[in-house]
C-alpha cells in the first residue's frame, strides 16, 4: 500500500476524513520508527485500529526530544517552535514543502475566499526575528500570492502600519491583518481605528511578553480599539503543516482533512469526538511524512457542531509560544 496522497487529502470532504485517516495510520506504522515503537509500546495492535477513536496519538514532546519522520529523507523545510531560552523547542521536518504550501492556501481559500482579493499585512515582531517559523513562511507565501504591493510585514513601525491601514480603509480595499496577540495589542494600546474592511486575524502568542489576558478580554480589547465587529483568530503550531480558522467568540473550524478529538486528562487514552471538554488530539492528514495524530497539550472545548475553543494549557506543559490562556 502506499502513502495516501495530498490530491487526495486536499480534495477531501468531511465524511471522508476517517477513511483516509485509518489509511494514513497504517502507513505511519510501517514508515515512522518512533510512531511504530510508541504504537507497540501501547501493545495496540494495528489490525485492530478501526476507529479514529482508536488510533494512538503521539504526544507532542516527542518532536523536542526526537526525529518524527516516516522514512529517510533530506527535508525542504525545518520548522522549529518559538520558547524562551530555558526550554527545548519543537523540531518539524518537512519533505515537502509543496504540501505545507498548498495545505494553508486551500484551508485559507476555503474559509476566507482568494487571497488575491486582500492586502496581506503581517504584524509578527518575535517571529520575523526568529529563522525556521511556520506562521512567518505561511503569511511569506501569502504575501507574494496577494499580488499587491501594500502587502507585507511590519516589524515595530506602528506609525506606518496605521498611515497604512487608514489609506486602505479609505479606498475600501480588503485587508488581512494577520498578527501575533502581543504585538496587535501593542499597536492597539497606540492608535485607535474604525476597520471596516479589515479582517484582524490573531494568532495567539503572548510568551510572556506581557500580563497574560483571556481570548475574551484580548478580542474586546481589541475590537474597541480597532474598530473590528469581531476579532478572527487562527490555530495552528510548529507540529502541525494545517491551520483551523475562528471567525469571532473563539470559536474554530477545521478544513476537512484535519479533526480534534478531546482526551480525558486523567486517562489519555479515552478519546471523544463528542462534545465536552478534554485535552485536544489533533488528526492533520497533511503530516503525510511525520506523524498526522499529534496529542497536543492544550485544553479545550467541543461544541455541538463540530467548532471548538482552546480554553488554556495544561499546568505541566512547557511555555509555547502560541498559548494564549482563557478562561
Amino acid at each position: 500500500m502506499t502513502v495516501i496522497s495530498p490530491e487526495h487529502i486536499f480534495s477531501l470532504q468531511a465524511s471522508g476524513l476517517e477513511a483516509a485517516a485509518l489509511e494514513l495510520f497504517q502507513y505511519q506504522y510501517r514508515e515512522n520508527a518512533l510512531y511504530r515503537a510508541y504504537t507497540d509500546a501501547l501493545h495496540i495492535q494495528p489490525d485492530t485500529v478501526k476507529s479514529i477513536l482508536k488510533i494512538p496519538f503521539l504526544p507532542i514532546q516527542f518532536f523536542k526530544t526526537h526525529t518524527v519522520v516516516c522514512g529517510t529523507f533530506e527535508p525542504e523545510l525545518v520548522f522549529e517552535s518559538s520558547g524562551t531560552t530555558q526550554t527545548v523547542n519543537s523540531r518539524h521536518l518537512v519533505k515537502d514543502a509543496a504540501i505545507y504550501t498548498q495545505s494553508f492556501m486551500t484551508a485559507f481559500e476555503q474559509f476566507y475566499g482568494p487571497v488575491s482579493d486582500y492586502v496581506i499585512v503581517g504584524l509578527l515582531p518575535s517571529y520575523l526575528e526568529r529563522q525556521h517559523s511556520s506562521l512567518v513562511r505561511m503569511v511569506q507565501e501569502m504575501v507574494v500570492r496577494s499580488g499587491r504591493k501594500e502587502s507585507g510585514f511590519y516589524l515595530y513601525e506602528h506609525d506606518k502600519l496605521y498611515q497604512q491601514l487608514q489609506v486602505l480603509e479609505a479606498r475600501g480595499q480588503k485587508v488581512l491583518l494577520i498578527g501575533v496577540t502581543f504585538g496587535l495589542l501593542d499597536f492597539a494600546e497606540q492608535y485607535s481605528l474604525q476597520l471596516k474592511n479589515t479582517i484582524v486575524m490573531e494568532t495567539g502568542g503572548m510568551k510572556g511578553r506581557r500580563e497574560e489576558w483571556t481570548r475574551q478580554e484580548v478580542h474586546a480589547f481589541l475590537q474597541e480599539r480597532l474598530g473590528a465587529t469581531v476579532i478572527h483568530a487562527e490555530y495552528g503550531m510548529t507540529e502541525l503543516l494545517s491551520q483551523a480558522y475562528s471567525k469571532g467568540n473563539g470559536l474554530f473550524e477545521t478544513p476537512p482533512w484535519m479533526k480534534v478529538l478531546l482526551r480525558d486528562e486523567n486517562d489519555p487514552f479515552q478519546i471523544s469526538a463528542g462534545k465536552g471538554a478534554g485535552v485536544m488530539n489533533v488528526i492533520d492528514l497533511a503530516n503525510i511524512y511525520s506523524c498526522a495524530f499529534i496529542a497536543t497539550e492544550d485544553i479545550g472545548r467541543m461544541q455541538e457542531d463540530g467548532r471548538f475553543e482552546v480554553l488554556g494549557r495544561l499546568d505541566n506543559s512547557a511555555l509555547r509560544g502560541c498559548s494564549l490562556m482563557v478562561s
